[in-house]
């Protein structure tokens, strides 16, 4: 009989440790602790997004903040991407801390539905921190890194995005919504680009909401600028 089944995880470099229960016969599984390790033992981190978000002096091209949710916690963490010329016959597609199958599905979603051709690119994903993203909220975020890094372009600095991408191009919405633009507000974020069925019904203090509704949309605002 298990009561309940912990997964330690952590790059073996670094001083943070993420817990996540994945069995947990008196509570719920998929919750995510995280924790520094220190002379005294392990004490737990009061703002976990610091850790998956990068310090970047200026704007770069190919980084996008993606509110993502683990159990019942929203956490802001950081997806780079990095898109260069291809060298080989087959380009190679890589990704780190995100499904790599999901990677190549939306890239050809990109190209049947916004014209963005990645066919004869590398394309690198990463999610900064070491952390595991495996829901679906993260494909706009991983889109909008790749049209920023293969277009060299920044995203704005102070831009948060979540939101499914079916095949046909829509933007689906996503699970806690107003959980996830609430905790990108508290941290100083002014935009955020969502689904439209996630556009709150009322403003949210201190952030503009950008709804869309197709992969489409999002790309016209990036071109045009947030």
């Amino acid at each position: 009989m298990v009561d309940t089944v912990l997964y330690f995880e952590g790059d073996t470099h670094s001083s943070f440790r993420l817990i996540r229960a994945f069995k947990n016969r008196y509570g719920a599984v998929n919750e995510l602790g995280v924790f520094a390790m220190t002379d005294k033992g392990l004490k737990g981190v009061a703002n976990p997004s610091a850790l998956f978000l990068s310090q970047h002096d200026t704007e770069v091209a190919g980084s996008c903040v993606l509110v993502t949710q683990e159990g019942t916690r929203p956490l802001l963490v950081e997806v780079q991407a990095l898109v260069d010329e291809a060298h080989a016959p087959n380009p190679r597609r890589l990704s780190v801390g995100l499904e790599q199958n999901r990677l190549a599905l939306l890239l050809a979603v990109l190209h049947r539905h916004s014209g963005i051709a990645c066919f004869d690119q590398d394309v690198f994903v990463n999610a900064v921190g070491g952390v595991r993203i495996t829901e679906p909220a993260a494909d706009l975020a991983v889109l909008m890194a790749v049209v920023s890094s293969l277009k060299n372009k920044p995203l704005p600095k102070k831009l948060v995005v979540f939101g499914e991408v079916g095949l046909a191009g829509e933007v689906r919405p996503v699970q806690r919504g107003q959980e996830r633009l609430k905790e990108a507000a508290k941290l100083g974020f002014t935009h955020a680009l969502v689904p439209h069925a996630n556009a709150p019904r009322q403003a949210i203090a201190g952030i503009k909401v950008i709804a869309v509704r197709r992969i489409e949309d999002a790309v016209v605002h990036f071109r045009d600028g947030f």
